[in-house]
């Protein structure tokens, strides 16, 4: 009997360790964050924006840190209140210092995207020069883009418990259509030595279908 209780007891340990390690449980300052460790180490040499391509050597006055799973849909989902109650909320502080979720964007496609939803928009939409696609309060990323949105998606969904943004079937497609390319994975390994942990969503696409 013993033997069995400390077996049970293992195994709780163990899961309860491999959930806390799924999320970020380094960083909590979401403002030193931005400045110490997604500006000034992620991208301290520059890189390319996410939706776009434009190269950057520095961030400047055109970029801006992005969030595939915006910051006002977190403190939605959390009841957290205004923004300045969430930034006193251990939970949100937690959830918006996550990098997995930051990209770097320009200020104009950051203020058109951050309250739309994604969706699938189609050839009746025409996409502007970066490939994106808009209508009303929908948002249809580039094609290039379309998987690792849906993987970061899929990561605040299944390790903060984060309602989806649009419809799951659509990030399913997605991930399908545009598996981890070798930027995508460059920059998460990144992302995870800074941070810690890992987004199990690229390291495991099929993890998607299970959401």
């Amino acid at each position: 009997m013993k033997k069995i209780f400390l077996l049970l007891s293992t195994s709780v340990l163990l899961l309860t360790a491999t959930f806390v390690i799924g999320q970020n449980t380094r960083f909590s300052d979401p403002k030193t964050v931005i400045e110490e460790q997604f500006w000034g180490n992620l991208y301290a040499d520059g890189g390319k924006s996410f939706f776009c391509d434009e190269q950057f050597a520095t961030k400047g006055f055109m970029f801006t840190q992005g969030y595939i799973y915006p910051l006002a849909d977190i403190r939605n989902a959390l009841s957290c209140g205004t923004t300045r109650q969430c930034e006193q909320d251990n939970r949100y502080r937690q959830i918006a210092s996550d990098l997995h979720n930051m990209i770097p964007v320009r200020n104009r496609t950051e203020l058109r995207r951050r309250n739309a939803r994604y969706e699938e928009l189609g050839a009746l939409i025409k996409a502007d020069d970066c490939g994106i696609r808009e209508s009303s309060i929908l948002f249809e990323p580039p094609p290039k883009v379309k998987g690792d949105v849906a993987r970061s998606m899929g990561y605040m969904v299944g390790t903060y418990g984060l309602p989806w943004l649009g419809s799951p079937q659509v990030f399913q497609g997605w991930n399908r259509s545009d598996p981890p390319d070798d930027r995508e994975l460059s920059r998460h390994k990144r992302v995870a030595e800074i941070q810690g942990n890992e987004n199990p969503y690229i390291t495991d696409p099929s993890r998607m279908e299970r959401l």
